[in-house]
């Protein structure tokens, strides 16, 4: 009963705001404001605010929720475990690598994979680290002979 005299009061108000709307000659905001004004008093004639309010207020419906809601965390959670390794008790599935001999009858040098920073030297315990010397500044004289460079080449 509360909520039709509410929505009432909303599609009212609404069709208010949209005949002021109409006297300023703002005529098609006015017509969509009337549109939007109907709707509520709408929702209550078909009956949907008793039949929604009828479920908001049932704890049985807000159990269904709670159920729903747990079984997508559920899935959720499988599905990230899934992407970032394996479940317990399986094995990694890796693609065949080609056998060295195959490789080698290729005519192409055998090498393993290896991470992109094994290639750099690391210092030794015993080594000390020197600090790279520093670069001296450019003068503004070399800065500018490449521009004056890109310059010449398009006969600026």
């Amino acid at each position: 009963m509360l909520a039709e005299t509410i929505c009432s009061a909303v599609s009212a108000a609404g069709l208010g705001i949209a005949a002021v709307t109409a006297y300023r000659k703002r005529f098609l905001a006015a017509t969509r404001i009337a549109a939007y004004a109907l709707v509520p008093v709408a929702l209550v004639l078909t009956g949907f605010v008793e039949w929604v309010s009828g479920m908001v207020f049932k704890p049985s419906v807000w159990l269904g929720f709670g159920l729903l809601g747990l079984s997508w965390v559920l899935f959720m959670t499988t599905r990230a475990i899934e992407r970032r390794g394996l479940g317990a008790g399986e094995k990694p599935v890796r693609a065949a690598k080609p056998s060295k001999a195959a490789k080698a009858a290729k005519g192409s040098p055998v090498r393993e994979a290896v991470a992109p920073a094994a290639s750099a030297p690391s210092p030794g315990r015993g080594a000390s680290a020197q600090p790279a010397p520093r670069q001296t500044p450019a003068t503004p004289a070399d800065d500018f002979s490449d521009i004056e460079a890109i310059l010449k080449k398009h006969g600026i």
